[in-house]
């Protein structure tokens, strides 16, 4: 197994932010992550992807890093146990397929820049009971250079210690962080890279991770995320029975719906993650002040199934047998208008030529007749 695939694990748990790692601003979407000191990690792409069937859910999580960071750990809270194994990097590929706008020509009348006579040669580019110091190994296991493991824990500061015991290094304020956890009794998984050789840095696009757990509500978790001490952003991709929307925005701005809709028979990893909750619903949401988020994400089922999808139009000029219909019609009727014009000529220069009568002479009247004397 190559040396990049076996660092997904430990960095592809770190949620679904657009952002810039750079320590001691360690805090991510669905876990805590730090680099070890004077070292740097810039997350330039994140992808998660949240899978619940009302019993069971599954979180698969794939993100691009940079930086000279080669070594790292993290932890990730989860409501009930969980399993971790790799994931499949094809599932991203095929949600972007899934994903992909709707092409439609939209037909315009008059001309617009590029079309004639405005051609234009501009181009735009388109439980296990815990121990008695108070945390529980549920279990341990290698995947590659990583060591992991599944914890349980009373009380932060035990958890805290046990970590640092065991080499996972984390900054004191986590402790208070974990502690609503703590207090509902959710589990833990923390992963340390451990490589065989050391000073290779994270770096390009990581193979995805694969979590599975139980859980009554499909929960995505966030709380750790106000640790954070630079803009944070938040996409994911839903697949339930229905669409769905977060409760409460819990300190972010408003989420935005980015695709839903029902699945047409998908295959790959895509159709076997789906099978059984077929609508997507992709989400996007910022959180400016991440000092501000006060929980985790709650899915829930949107009142209607409405779909949504982005709609990319081409526009074409209208054309009757390849002109123009513009210059059909302006021309049509410019010869319409000159032929009435023709005919009005026509009709005065024909009039302007035809002969006329000259009146009959006008004759004087003949004279009175004189009037006879009066007596």
């Amino acid at each position: 197994m190559k040396r990049g695939r076996i660092l997904a694990v430990v960095l592809a748990l770190l949620g679904v932010q657009l952002s810039w790692l750079i320590a001691p601003a360690y805090a991510c979407g669905c876990g805590a992550m730090v680099p070890y000191p004077s070292q740097r990690i810039a997350v330039s792409s994140e992808q998660s992807v949240l899978r619940w069937d009302g019993r069971q859910e599954q979180i698969v999580m794939r993100l691009t890093v940079g930086g000279d960071a080669d070594r790292a750990a993290w932890i990730m809270p989860v409501p009930h146990r969980a399993t971790v194994r790799l994931g499949d990097p094809d599932l991203f590929g095929q949600l972007a397929a899934a994903m992909a706008p709707v092409h439609r020509t939209r037909y315009h009348f008059w001309p617009q820049n590029g079309d004639w006579p405005f051609d234009s040669h501009d181009e735009v580019g388109a439980a296990a009971p815990p121990a008695a110091d108070g945390v529980g190994v549920v279990g341990r296991q290698r995947l590659g250079p990583f060591d992991v493991a599944r914890l349980t824990a009373t009380d932060p500061a035990a958890l805290d210690t046990w970590l640092h015991e065991h080499g996972f290094t984390f900054p004191a304020r986590l402790r208070t962080a974990l502690q609503p956890y703590i207090d509902r009794h959710w589990e833990y998984v923390a992963v340390r890279l451990a490589p065989k050789a050391s000073r290779t840095p994270l770096y390009g696009a990581l193979d995805p991770i694969h979590l599975t757990f139980a859980s009554d509500r499909a929960v995505y978790p966030m709380r750790l995320s106000r640790l954070a001490r630079t803009p944070q952003s938040l996409g994911l991709y839903v697949l339930a029975a229905h669409r769905m929307k977060t409760r409460t925005t819990i300190g972010g701005e408003q989420p935005e719906v980015v695709f839903a809709g029902r699945l047409d028979k998908p295959g790959g990893s895509l159709g076997a993650l789906a099978k059984g909750t077929p609508y997507l619903t992709a989400l996007t949401q910022r959180f400016p002040d991440p000092a501000r988020i006060s929980g985790d994400h709650e899915l829930r089922r949107a009142a209607v199934d409405t779909r949504v999808q982005n709609v990319v139009y081409e526009d074409r000029l209208r054309e009757v047998a390849g002109i123009p219909a513009w210059l059909i019609t302006v021309g049509g009727g410019l010869l319409g208008l000159l032929a009435a014009l023709t005919v009005v000529a026509l009709v005065v220069v024909r009039r302007s030529r035809r002969s006329v009568t000259p009146p009959p002479p006008v004759q004087s009247p003949p004279p009175l007749p004189p009037s006879a004397p009066i007596g």
